[in-house]
C-alpha cells in the first residue's frame, strides 16, 4: 500500500464511527445529487469511495431490484459502518482502491463519487480508471453537500485557485481523462459535478 492509501485509511478509519452522527443532515442532498444522474431501472452504477454508503438507498432505489449497486471503499472501518447502518443491502461492498478496480471494462452505466476526488491520489490517472469501468455516454457524479466556499471555511482555510473542484481546473483534468464536464454547481448548499464517459 501506498503513503498516500495509507494515509488516506488512517484519516477515515478514525473518523469511521462517528461520521453518520457529524453529518446527519446530508440524507436530502445525497438523493437529489443522485436523481441528477438519471439512472434507470436495470442500470449498474459503482459509489466510489462509499464510506459508510451514505448514497446507496437512493443509487438502490434509482436503478431498482433489477439493477446492480456496489460500493467501493479503502477503509475497512467505513464499510464496517456502512454494514452496521444496513447499507449493505442497498449494494456489495467492495474493500478496494478506485485507483485499481476489481471491475470488467465498460460494465457500468454510472459512478457516483462523494467526496472523492480531493482524496485521489493521482486525479487523473483515477479518473481514467472510473471511466474505463463505465460504457461510452455513462455518467460521473463528483459530489459534496456543501460547495467548496463553505467547506473551505469548515475547515479554516481560504478557497485557493488551484482547488482541483474549480471549474477551470477540474473541466480540463476531465477531459483528460475520458470524460466531458456537462454540469458545474458550486454553491453553498452543495458541489455537484456531472460528466459524460466520451466514446
Amino acid at each position: 500500500m501506498s503513503d498516500e492509501q495509507t494515509r488516506v485509511q488512517e484519516f477515515f478509519t478514525a473518523r469511521a464511527a462517528d461520521w453518520d452522527t457529524r453529518f446527519p443532515d446530508d440524507g436530502p442532498a445525497y438523493a437529489a445529487a443522485v436523481a441528477e444522474l438519471g439512472l434507470r431501472a436495470g442500470d449498474r452504477v459503482l459509489d466510489a469511495g462509499c464510506g459508510t454508503g451514505r448514497a446507496l438507498p437512493p443509487l438502490r432505489a434509482a436503478v431498482g431490484p433489477s439493477g446492480v449497486v456496489i460500493g467501493a471503499d479503502l477503509t475497512p472501518a467505513m464499510l464496517r459502518e456502512a454494514v452496521r447502518a444496513g447499507r449493505d443491502r442497498d449494494g456489495a461492498l467492495l474493500l478496494t482502491d478506485v485507483a485499481a478496480l476489481p471491475l470488467r471494462t465498460r460494465t457500468l452505466d454510472a459512478v457516483f463519487g462523494a467526496g472523492l476526488i480531493s482524496h485521489l491520489p493521482s486525479p487523473a490517472e483515477n479518473l481514467r480508471e472510473l471511466a474505463r469501468v463505465v460504457r461510452p455516454g455513462g455518467v460521473l457524479a463528483l459530489f459534496h453537500p456543501i460547495g467548496r466556499a463553505a467547506l473551505a471555511a469548515r475547515h479554516g482555510r481560504p478557497l485557493t485557485p488551484d482547488d482541483l473542484r474549480a471549474e477551470p481546473n477540474l473541466r480540463p483534468l476531465l477531459a483528460g481523462s475520458g470524460w466531458l464536464l456537462t454540469s458545474y454547481v458550486d454553491e453553498d448548499a452543495r458541489f455537484l459535478a456531472l460528466a459524460v464517459r466520451e466514446d
